[in-house]
């Protein structure tokens, strides 16, 4: 079984939201992808971007260069 770790996701309110993460992400060679919302967070349009914690700082950056609509970043255990 895998250790589970500190991550990071983002939520959206749309899944055109979180299609326009994951091409910006991607371009920018941001590791991470697409997964459904975890149950312990509820968000609006059931998609959510997973990665590391430790790239918190360039998730934060390409969301305010880029102008990506977003609902929310969390952290947790998994």
């Amino acid at each position: 079984m895998r250790e589970k770790q500190l991550r990071l996701i983002v939520t959206f309110k749309t899944t055109t939201g979180a299609m326009a993460m994951e091409k910006t992400c991607k371009s920018e060679n941001v590791p991470g992808r697409l997964i459904p919302v975890p149950r312990q967070i509820s968000a609006g349009c059931g998609l959510s971007w997973l990665c590391n914690k430790e790239d918190q700082e360039k998730i934060e950056n390409l969301i305010k260069e880029n102008n990506l609509s977003f609902e929310n970043i969390h952290e947790i255990m998994m």
